[in-house]
Formats: structure tokens, C-alpha cells, sequence
């Protein structure tokens, strides 16, 4: 199970993304839990992360970010293209890859 926290502004936009990179999962076998929330909730739910994407809308948080979930949980801002294009396979495979799992 691959636990990936996805993190923006409001939690709002990158719940749409999160359906598409669950089909993504599904359709690669991979077990996954994939959920988002607004920044300010990132401290009930850093723990639960083996990695932290960020809205481009956030991508200003990243130092902020990093710093708060720690060295251990790598921090990554989803690249705008695939964020505003809804590409849940692209984002879902770099994270595997970052992660070593792909």
C-alpha cells in the first residue's frame, strides 16, 4: 500500500485529480491510498504520507512544506501541465518513481 497526500489551497482542486491517479493505480495494480486536503490540515495527516504533492497553485509552500513533514517524506510540486490537463497516470507514475516503486 502506497499512502500519497495530495495538497493545495483548499483541497478542493486536487480532489478531481485524486479520482484520476486512483483509476490510474487500479488500472496498474497498485494498491493506493490517494487523498487531498487543504494545507492547513497537512499536520493532522503528514504522518499517514510516503510523499507530498503540491498544487502548482501552492508551489510557493514548498520550503515551508519540506520542512514540516521532514526529511523522510519527500515534497513535490505536480507539475502544471499535468495538474491543469487532469493527468492522474503522469502524476501517479512520477510519484511511484520517487518513491522507487515504478
Amino acid at each position: 500500500m502506497v499512502n500519497i497526500l495530495l495538497c493545495c489551497s483548499a483541497g478542493m482542486s486536487t480532489s478531481m485529480l485524486v479520482k484520476k491517479m486512483q483509476a490510474a493505480a487500479t488500472a496498474k495494480g497498485v494498491e493506493a491510498k490517494i487523498w487531498a486536503i487543504a494545507q492547513s490540515e497537512l499536520p493532522a495527516h503528514k504522518s499517514e504520507a510516503q510523499i507530498v504533492l503540491l498544487g502548482p497553485q501552492i508551489r510557493y509552500a514548498l520550503k515551508d512544506v519540506t520542512k514540516e513533514v521532514g526529511a523522510d517524506i519527500p515534497v513535490q510540486v505536480i507539475d502544471v501541465l499535468d495538474y491543469g490537463t487532469m493527468n492522474g497516470e503522469k502524476v501517479l507514475n512520477k510519484a511511484l518513481e520517487t518513491l522507487g516503486l515504478a
